[in-house]
C-alpha cells in the first residue's frame, strides 16, 4: 500500500480541515514547500495535494502555487481542487503531474467524467466524499442524496480506475477513520481505492494494507505529530 502524505492549500498556505468546516481552518507555519521538503526527507514517494479554495471556488486558484511544486521536486503528485474543464487537467498533467483528482463534476456531468477517463486513464482519479454515507460536493459545503457506495458502483461502470474515498465526519479529528466502510468497498469494487479521512494510527495503516486497499492518505496526524510518516511508510509495506 502507498502513502500519500497531504498538503491542502488556502491562499497558499498550509492548512488543515476538520470534518471538512472551512470555519475550523488551521493554519501551519510552514509554506507547502518546506512541507514537502519534509515529506522526502521522511522517505515519502508521493504526495496528496488539494487546492482548497479551488474546491469551495470551482476554479484552480493555487495552480500556481502547486505547478511550482511539481516542476522543484521529482516526485509522485496527485492534485484535486477545483478541476472542472479538460483545460485544467492537461494543465496540470503537462506541468508533471502524476493524476488528477475529479470532484465534484464527477457528480454534476458523469459524461465529462467518462470522457476523461476515456482519453487520460489512470491519469484521472474521483474524490468520493461522504457525510453519513452521502455524496458532498463543493468542497464538502454542498450534501446531496446520493448513496457514495452506488456512486463508486456508478463511476467503476463509467471507466473510472482509481476512486479516493474520504469519511468527512472523521476527517481531521485525530480518532481514527472509517475502516468498515473501506472493507465495503474492497468488497464491491474491484478498482483502485484510497483511505482518507482520519487515519491516525500505524495499525490503521496495516489494517488497511491487510484489505489490500491501493493506498492511504495521512495528513494532520502527522502535522501534529501523532504519526511519524516513516514509520507509516514502513508499516503501510
Amino acid at each position: 500500500m502507498l502513502i500519500f502524505p497531504a498538503i491542502d492549500i488556502i491562499n497558499g498556505n498550509v492548512v488543515r480541515l476538520t470534518r471538512g468546516d472551512y470555519d475550523s481552518v488551521k493554519k501551519y507555519l510552514l509554506a507547502p514547500v518546506q512541507a514537502i521538503e519534509q515529506f522526502i526527507a521522511a522517505g515519502a514517494n508521493n504526495v496528496h495535494i488539494v487546492d482548497l479554495d479551488g474546491a469551495r471556488s470551482g476554479k484552480a486558484d493555487n495552480a500556481t502555487v502547486i505547478e511550482d511544486l511539481v516542476k522543484r521536486y521529482s516526485i509522485n503528485v496527485e492534485v484535486g481542487g477545483g478541476i472542472r474543464t479538460e483545460e485544467q487537467i492537461k494543465k496540470y498533467l503537462d506541468c508533471g503531474v502524476g493524476s488528477v483528482i475529479l470532484g465534484t463534476v464527477a457528480i454534476k456531468n458523469p459524461d465529462f467524467v467518462e470522457e476523461m477517463c476515456d482519453k487520460y486513464g489512470e491519469k484521472i482519479s474521483v474524490g468520493v466524499d461522504a457525510k453519513g454515507g452521502k455524496v458532498a460536493v463543493s468542497g464538502w459545503e454542498e450534501e446531496t442524496s446520493v448513496d457514495s457506495v452506488q456512486f463508486c458502483k456508478n463511476l467503476q461502470n463509467i471507466g473510472v480506475k482509481h476512486i479516493i474515498y474520504t469519511d468527512i465526519s472523521k476527517d481531521g479529528c485525530l480518532h481514527g477513520t472509517n475502516l468498515d466502510i473501506y472493507k465495503v468497498l474492497c468488497q464491491t469494487l474491484s478498482i483502485k481505492i484510497t483511505a482518507s479521512g482520519g487515519i491516525t494510527y500505524l495499525e490503521e495503516l496495516q489494517k488497511l494494507s491487510q484489505m489490500k486497499i491501493y493506498a492511504a492518505i495521512v495528513g494532520k496526524a502527522i502535522y501534529e505529530g501523532r504519526l511519524d510518516l516513516r514509520q507509516a511508510i514502513e508499516a503501510a509495506r
